[in-house]
C-alpha cells in the first residue's frame, strides 16, 4: 500500500522519512527508549518481528489492535484474529451495535489486556509519537492497556519531537489519508496526537524495532 501511495509525495520526503535508519542511529534510539522505561526488541525483518510479537503474547490472551499497516503487513493482525489462539477484541467490537452497545464497545476498547499497534515517529531521545483521527488506540497506549506492543519500522526514527510532528503532518498523514479514502471512502485527519516520553511501569510497553520500512 505504501508503495502505491508514495508517488504522490515529494521524493525528498520519502528519502527523509521513508528510508530505514542506519545501525548507529537505531542503537542510539534503543538506548534512549530503554533509559525511558520502554523495552525494545530488534528484528531484522518482518518475519522475525512477527515471531517476537507472538512470543510476547500468552495463548488465550485478550488482544486488541488499532488499524495498523505495520501489523497488517507483518501478518500479526491475521494471526491474532484468525489463528484461534487468542481472544481478539477488534472483530467482537466491530460486530456490535454502536447505538445500543456503545458503552460496552468503549469499555472493551479502552482497557484490553494486550494492545498491539504502531507509532508514527520515534525520537532519538526516546519518545514515541502517535497520531489518530478518532483517538481510540491512544488511551490504551497511554494507560488503559495492561501491556502495549508496538511494531515500528526504523524509517520512523527522527531526531526530536519537532521533527516527529513534521513527519506526521508532512509524510504519515498524506499516506494514511490516501489509504483511508481507498479503503473506507473517507478522509483521515490528525485530530489527536499523543507523546509518550517515559513509561513508569516496568515491562508495560515494548517496541519491536524492525530493520525494514513498515507502515507510514
Amino acid at each position: 500500500m505504501i508503495n502505491e501511495l508514495e508517488p504522490d509525495l515529494d521524493r525528498s520526503l520519502s528519502r527523509r522519512w521513508g528510508t530505514k535508519a542506519d545501525d548507529v542511529r537505531v542503537k542510539r534510539t534503543v538506548a534512549a527508549l530503554e533509559a525511558n522505561g520502554i523495552s525494545v526488541l530488534r528484528a531484522p525483518d518482518a518475519a522475525a518481528a512477527k515471531r517476537l510479537v507472538l512470543d510476547l503474547i500468552p495463548q488465550g490472551s485478550e488482544v486488541h489492535s488499532g488499524a495498523s499497516q505495520s501489523l497488517d503487513v507483518v501478518g500479526i493482525t491475521d494471526e491474532i484474529e484468525n489463528s484461534g489462539r487468542y481472544e481478539p477484541l477488534r472483530p467482537r467490537i466491530w460486530s456490535m451495535d454502536r447505538n445500543t452497545q456503545g458503552d460496552e464497545m468503549r469499555r472493551l476498547s479502552s482497557s484490553p489486556d494486550v494492545m498491539l499497534g504502531s507509532v508514527h515517529a520515534v525520537t532519538e531521545t526516546g519518545s514515541l509519537l502517535a497520531a489518530s483521527m478518532s483517538g481510540s488506540q491512544l488511551g490504551p497506549y497511554v494507560s488503559g492497556a495492561g501491556r502495549v506492543i508496538l511494531v515500528v519500522g526504523t524509517q520512523k526514527i527522527v531526531s526530536d519531537l519537532e521533527e516527529g510532528l513534521h513527519r506526521i503532518d508532512e509524510y504519515a498523514y498524506p499516506l494514511e489519508d490516501g489509504r483511508a479514502q481507498a479503503a473506507y471512502g473517507i478522509r483521515s485527519a490528525v485530530n489527536k496526537v499523543v507523546v509518550i516520553n517515559r513509561e513508569i511501569t516496568p515491562g508495560r510497553i515494548t517496541v519491536v524495532l524492525v530493520d525494514e520500512v513498515l507502515g507510514f
